[in-house]
């Protein structure tokens, strides 16, 4: 019996591990095959020779997005959005985490305030109210009308509150008999047991501000203010109105317009927008089921 247990666990390890291997080439292969056109020209990508191998290879599609200073400049304005609004996300998420994290004896109008924010993922007022608070209050054109309007995520916080409420009773006890006020609990004892699923929730809002690019097309006006996705989302959907429009690339317009098209532009595009997230991911990756592990934990 031992035998057979131990020959059936090896064709069930093997057979598992060749599974997961063809489920990752899976999902591999498809941006191989984006990056392979990225640096393709573009007569091979339109006659469908390109696979995993580029085709004639070429970079000219990343001159063409980045061969303008308007590429720097809303470069930088993803830059200081992601730095402004995930620490922003982070503590909001906490400070109305941690109190609704709290029992009723506790926090008498938990229930209120939790059916408060729940209100909001289900029921929103739309693209139109939204924009007029936002032109009303003076935002629009700043780079404070990328960030306030999703300042909390409200999934992300319940995911902390749920995680925080699942903590030990007696571990915060200890620290308020030690004297601890709510402040030193939820900085010494909370946060560092909560790291997990704070580095869960960074990743959601990190990726969320990066990836964004309708708001910027919404409250923007001027193409110096778009965000990076903004700014590509322009280069993929009309290059050649982009290239007219645009005094760096003017002068190479021919050159431009025969070498790109729409499909290597557009991997070019997702392969650029991809690098922070690939930068990111892998250092909180780590705590990304774990988090989610813990935060979906409920009394």
């Amino acid at each position: 019996m031992g035998i057979k247990d131990s020959l059936s666990r090896k064709i069930f390890l093997v057979s598992n591990s060749v599974f997961l291997l063809l489920v990752a080439i899976l999902c591999i292969a498809p941006f191989i095959n984006l990056l392979a056109v990225s640096f393709s020209d573009k007569v091979a990508v339109a006659a469908g020779e390109v696979t995993f191998f580029p085709v004639g290879f070429t970079t000219i599609s990343y001159q063409f997005i980045t061969n303008t200073s308007k590429f720097f400049m809303s470069l930088l304005v993803s830059i200081k959005r992601t730095a402004i609004g995930v620490p922003l996300n982070l503590l909001l998420i906490i400070l109305t985490a941690y109190p609704l994290s709290k029992s009723k004896e506790d926090f008498g109008a938990r229930s209120i305030f939790s059916w408060f924010f729940v209100v909001t993922i289900l029921f929103n007022a739309g693209l139109i109210p939204t924009y007029m608070v936002v032109k009303s209050t003076g935002l629009m054109n700043t780079i404070w009308a990328l960030v306030l309007p999703g300042a909390l995520p409200v999934f992300s916080m319940l995911v902390v509150m749920n995680y925080m409420r699942s903590l030990p009773k007696e571990l915060l006890e200890a620290a308020y008999m030690d004297g601890a006020s709510h402040v030193q609990t939820l900085i010494r004892v909370v946060l560092p047991v909560s790291i997990p699923t704070l580095a869960t929730v960074t990743l959601f809002s990190f990726v969320d501000h990066w990836n964004s690019w309708f708001d910027g097309m919404i409250y923007m006006n001027k193409i110096q203010n778009y965000p990076l996705q903004t700014y590509l989302q322009t280069v993929v959907v009309n290059p050649e109105e982009f290239i007219r429009n645009n005094t760096d690339l003017s002068g190479n317009l021919s050159k431009y317009l025969s070498m790109v098209s729409a499909r290597t532009t557009g991997a070019a595009q997702m392969f650029l927008a991809m690098i922070p997230i690939l930068c990111i991911y892998p250092f909180l990756q780590k705590y990304f089921t774990t988090g989610l592990v813990m935060g979906s934990v409920k009394e």
